[in-house]
């Protein structure tokens, strides 16, 4: 090991004995390290966005001045010396010493993945350390995600687990791979004696939990859940009575108990004999093999499993689910503080959980993500208030005002196009939720409010946007931020301050002729149903301006020049709606979502009639 972390050499292998598997991990592992660990740390770690980083690492538990400071007991976010070779992949083994090291009040925190997560995975631990939680150990099932971890100066191991560095879609043999991991993971650490909070990498902490899982010592897992209508309505643990919805496995806190080993080593045994199951139904299978018997004199925790283990399940209003929290709010409407949010319950990949948690302001990008080189383009909705709030919430109503809102979007993705700028999302409403299956608009028993701000994915394909699609057919890529970016603290005081209005007016009027690009304290007037060209000609001299925001983009585009041009970008923006779900009772119930509504007479949302009609409006 380095000189900087000594003292971590005795560590012996977890994994050494157990899977043929994992030891093939390790055999790879090593072979990088071997060849890595000749070559001495030139770079710096990248940077996290601009905070106070150092003071809070300062803050944060250290060794004692009697312990010798290693990488598994020094202050998080600590990179190695500039210069200094890589550890031996020993050092990165995962041993009841590393948690020793890193544990507070016998609690340790752990999450895990691949490099394809490494901005998560970040976003999480940094959440942690900002409330002063620093008990944390990372898994990396990847070499290249433990490198950069460690040279950032989080705390991570090495899982042995040889994955590729790339993203695992839902429900593939990579992402079963994954789950299986965590429950090894689970079974590994156990019988070192210490209380154990498992998390996705999906997931953010927004406040402490420690406190609140101190709250119930007798349980033995306490589990969050996919739970969306409230049982409780205070911070108390969910009524398990009246629980409906899955146990969720991206957060919950194992206690070292014999009844929690011994089903975790069930669960265990349970995945490995089929690698096609998915870890979380084998999971809440387990845990209803016994269910229902309360728990003397602690009515909130259930025996469960083998009849044995008590269970609690953290209320979904603060343990939150991207229902809870993105659509319903629920935390906000019960005027409670939430503890964390998991981006379950959405609709566009990796991409979607990404964008969510930007649009909550909740995700930690590196500086240049905001300081697009071309700058920004943003608007002010305009939405009439007989859209949002008059009438019945049906699909006819949800779709008028949806459609009013595609249109505008449409109309700056195109002048964002044409000025090579980054368009800043709207805020988007909704008056129908979007689900799996058909329902009645909202859910049942739910707090979802109509209408609702919904997040982005609710109507945009957001992995499709962010897609490279090819130019020749496609035209130029046109980048995006959330609805939120502008308020964000992260944006730098100079981007913000470079900033014009423009303010649309009639062609004809004499005040809109008088276009002065000389006061930049006051708005510029636009004429609407400006050409590309006019577009193209008076926005030139405000290319360096950072942001360019537009009072209203209802007419304030009359449309491409070049044909060709045209044709590619509708090509684009077509793919980039996705649809409404569902209409009940119906065997095919969902609606598209169409960019040019507006130009096909008498369109209606109407679900298709025949599997011949199931495809999008651009296929």
């Amino acid at each position: 090991m380095a000189a900087w972390c000594s003292g971590g050499e005795s560590t012996k292998p977890i994994f050494v004995g157990i899977y043929g598997a994992v030891l093939g991990g390790f055999a790879v592992s090593a072979l990088f390290f071997l060849l890595s660990s000749f070559s001495s740390l030139s770079a710096p770690p990248l940077p996290l966005p601009t905070t106070a980083l150092s003071t809070a690492a300062a803050n944060l538990s250290g060794p004692t001045p009697s312990q010798p400071e290693t990488m598994y007991n020094c202050p998080i976010w600590k990179p190695p010396p500039r210069g200094s070779r890589m550890p031996s992949p020993r050092a990165f083994r995962l041993t009841r010493d590393m948690v020793a090291a890193r544990a507070r009040g016998g609690v340790i925190v752990v999450t895990f993945g691949n490099y394809a997560f490494l901005d998560f995975i970040l976003t999480w631990a940094r959440h942690l350390t900002d409330l002063g939680v620093d008990n944390l150990l990372v898994g990396a099932m990847d070499t290249k995600l433990l490198r950069e971890l460690y040279l950032r100066g989080v705390p991570v191991f090495d899982m042995g687990s040889g994955m590729a560095p790339e993203d695992a879609g839902w429900g593939s043999p990579t992402f079963h791979k994954m789950g299986r991991e965590k429950v090894l993971l689970i079974n590994t650490l156990l019988p070192f004696g210490y209380e154990l909070l498992m998390c996705d990498t999906d997931m953010v902490w927004l406040k402490n939990p420690l406190p609140y899982l101190a709250r119930y010592p007798d349980a033995d897992l306490l589990t969050s859940s996919d739970q969306v209508i409230p049982t409780v309505t205070d911070d108390s643990l969910e009524n398990w009575r009246e629980v409906t919805g899955a146990f969720n496995i991206g957060i919950f806190h194992w206690r070292p108990t014999e009844p929690a080993k011994r089903m975790a080593k069930e669960w265990k045994d349970l995945v490995l004999s089929d690698d096609k199951l998915w870890d979380q139904n084998a999971f809440n299978d387990l845990v209803r093999k016994v269910f229902g018997q309360p728990v003397e004199g602690q009515g909130d925790l259930v025996y469960s499993y083998d009849g044995k283990l008590k269970l609690a399940v953290l209320p979904a209003s603060i343990f939150c689910s991207g229902h809870t929290y993105f659509v319903q709010a629920m935390y906000k409407q019960l005027h409670l503080e939430p503890y964390a949010v998991h981006t379950t319950f959405q609709y566009a990949g990796t991409e979607g959980k990404r964008h969510r948690l930007r649009e909550a302001m909740l995700f930690f990008d590196q500086p240049s993500y905001y300081d697009s080189p071309g700058g920004f383009l943003s608007f002010k909705p305009n939405i009439p208030k007989h859209l949002l709030l008059d009438g019945a919430h049906n699909v006819e109503s949800h779709f008028a005002l949806v459609n009013y809102q595609l249109k505008q979007v449409r109309t700056a993705l195109a002048i964002a196009s044409l000025l090579k700028r980054t368009l800043v999302m709207p805020p988007l409403w909704c008056r129908l939720d979007r689900m799996w299956f058909g329902h009645p608009g909202v859910m049942e028993g739910t707090m979802t409010r109509q209408p609702f701000l919904c997040p982005m994915d609710h109507i945009f394909e957001v992995h499709v946007m962010m897609k490279d699609l090819p130019k020749e057919e496609f035209g130029p890529h046109i980048d995006f931020r959330e609805y939120s970016f502008l308020e964000n603290p992260s944006l730098p005081k100079e981007v913000k301050e470079s900033f014009l209005e423009v303010q649309l007016c009639d062609d004809h009027s004499s005040r809109c002729s008088a276009v002065d690009g000389t006061d930049k304290h006051r708005p510029l007037r636009l004429p609407k149903n400006s050409t590309e060209e006019k577009l193209l000609n008076i926005f030139s001299p405000y290319k360096s301006v950072k942001i360019i925001q537009f009072s209203s983009m209802v007419d304030a585009f009359g449309g491409f020049s070049d044909a060709a041009v045209e044709t590619k970008f509708r090509n684009r923006v077509k793919r980039y709606v996705g649809i409404w779900c569902c209409v009940e009772l119906r065997e095919i119930g969902h609606i598209y979502y169409d960019m040019y509504w507006d130009e096909k007479p008498g369109w209606k949302p109407h679900p298709p009639e025949t599997r011949e009609q199931d495809h999008p409006p651009w296929s």
